[in-house]
């Protein structure tokens, strides 16, 4: 299944968990019908943020480096490193305790 195609099916699901959420990000690979469908069908509106034709070398992209950020910061947990998981409920709960762990400790 190409990404977009499964992109459809979480931003419906996304909507029973997550109603308030009003924009999405997205890579630039998202870009095209999704963005309409994304209003249409699951009332949200999809901001495609996509690298500059004039950029050279390295220059962070608005709102695309929050992603990487926090998905460097869970990283950081070694049980995160790999995915040994066989079961996704266990993949799931070890995010959850890896983003809550680091939230407790921006806290402090």
């Amino acid at each position: 299944m190409q990404d977009r195609d499964g992109a459809k099916l979480a931003l419906k699901a996304s909507r029973t968990s997550f109603p308030f959420v009003q924009t999405v990000f997205a890579d630039g690979g998202y870009a095209g019908r999704l963005e309409v469908w994304a209003r249409a069908k699951a009332n949200v509106a999809l901001s495609v943020v996509k690298r500059p034709r004039a950029l050279s070398g390295f220059e962070p992209l608005p709102r695309r480096w929050v992603i990487e950020r926090s998905f460097a910061w869970l990283i950081k947990n070694r049980r995160l490193v790999r995915d040994f998981e066989q079961c996704p409920e266990t993949s799931e709960a070890l995010i959850t305790i890896a983003a809550a762990t680091t939230l407790i400790r921006r806290l402090r």
